[in-house]
């Protein structure tokens, strides 16, 4: 029989029984298959060695739980992409250390009263069946979406908790979740790479006695972008596909993490895609720059370094033109100087994990506008009391800030807050 009418190729193995198929309809042979559970759970890893790609923040996150009792902090942060094992990681670890697993999703613990409800007994109670307990928030991002004190009321959960911890986020770097971060250790999960995904598709076929085309798992490895639970779900539905070759694998069209970006501008070659890279991260571009220049100095050196710097001095050149004369369309060229001119600067493709920062002047930026907004809270102040324009006001600070201080009644009169009497005192 010719191949192309097959959807499925049996191999026979051991004691393993042949699949039997029903009569061919417009020659695709069809195997009986019944009703099977997803293959997500079926073959979700169940120990460490299971665990493909994940090496480094596997040690971390052991030490972490080997240190626990003498450790300041007593939380822990899983972020990275969807589908890289967040969840997975944490009830391998508690099967591995022989602990209790309290599983909760951040959806339910959206305020102070359901995490004093739910939360606070958990973190108070001896496990009744083990020795140890691990205590799982899952996408602890929800809770500050909708948060009613629950993020403040988390933190201090966390600092009388006698257990471990764990929390999953796809963005940690959400500005909310600021102050769990400060309390928390924080462990990046990697995007796994295409190879990896592949080799974990073919032994899921190799197990349920199935052939699938290279091209087609590769095909399909790549457009999952390393969510694994997503690659796995298509191969299934794949799987009870007749006729292969009419199968279109559109690409994800999934919002990926900053730190994912970095990586392909950084690591991979600069084709087309690279081009399409800040499209799906949800941060504005004025960040995008900042988080390029902060890491530039980890990944390149001498010329590399020279080259990336200056593709980034062009693109912030582009930005001053855009706010200026207000002209957009030079949007598209700093855009291709931040991800194709940055990656281009390399001179080969590079290996091995790096730990990218967050841009410090992130903070001095913020710290600056803090400074700016007492200036005018205080000019508006002034400017009512005295009855002269808001504008003047600003324009005559400096004089204005030396009339305060002379005499302390006048910040009374003015009804400074302490942060601006503070603030003048500098």
């Amino acid at each position: 029989m010719d191949n192309e009418n097959f959807s499925y190729i049996t191999s026979v193995r051991g004691n393993e029984e042949m699949p039997t198929f029903n009569t061919p309809k417009n020659g695709v042979y069809e195997r009986n298959q019944g009703v099977s559970s997803p293959w997500t759970e079926k073959y979700r890893p169940k120990k460490f060695e299971d665990l493909k790609g994940q090496n480094e923040a596997i040690n971390k996150i052991k030490n972490f739980i080997e240190n626990f009792s003498s450790s300041k902090k007593k939380a822990l942060i899983l972020h990275g992409p969807p589908g890289t094992g967040k969840t997975t990681i944490t009830h391998i670890i508690a099967e591995e250390t022989n602990s209790e697993i309290f599983e909760l999703n951040a959806s339910d613990l959206r305020n102070k009263n359901k995490l004093k409800e739910i939360l606070k007994p958990a973190i108070e109670q001896r496990s009744l069946i083990k020795q140890k307990k691990i205590i799982l928030i899952d996408e602890v991002d929800g809770i500050s979406t909708v948060d009613r004190g629950g993020l403040t009321e988390l933190v201090s959960l966390i600092k009388l908790s006698s257990y471990p911890l764990i929390m999953t986020a796809n963005d940690a770097w959400n500005k909310k979740l600021s102050p769990l971060r400060k309390t928390s250790e924080l462990i990046q999960l990697k995007e796994i790479d295409y190879h990896t995904t592949k080799e974990i598709l073919f032994s899921i076929l190799r197990k349920e006695g199935l052939f699938i085309d290279n091209n087609i798992i590769t095909n399909l490895s790549i457009k999952v972008k390393g969510d694994i639970r997503a690659a796995i779900n298509d191969l299934q539905t794949i799987s009870h596909t007749k006729d292969h070759s009419s199968l279109n694998l559109d690409e994800r069209n999934k919002e990926i993490d900053i730190f994912h970006a970095l990586r392909m501008i950084f690591k991979g070659k600069a084709t087309q895609e690279i081009l399409k890279v800040f499209d799906s991260v949800n941060m504005p571009i004025d960040k995008k720059l900042l988080w390029i220049e902060e890491n530039i100095p980890l990944e390149y050196q001498g010329e590399e370094l020279a080259n990336a710097c200056e593709r980034l001095s062009r693109a912030d050149i582009f930005k001053g033109r855009i706010y200026k004369q207000q002209y957009w369309r030079f949007l598209v060229y700093e855009n291709i100087l931040l991800s194709y001119g940055v990656s281009a600067a390399k001179k080969s493709v590079k290996t091995g994990f790096t730990s990218y920062k967050k841009p410090t002047r992130i903070l001095k930026i913020w710290m600056n506008n803090q400074k700016i907004a007492k200036r005018k809270t205080i000019a508006k102040k002034y400017s009512r009391y005295v009855h002269i324009g808001e504008k003047r006001a600003l324009q005559e600070f400096f004089i204005i800030k030396q009339i305060i201080k002379s005499n302390p009644t006048i910040s009374k009169e003015l009804k400074l807050n302490e942060e601006e009497v503070e603030y003048l005192a500098k």
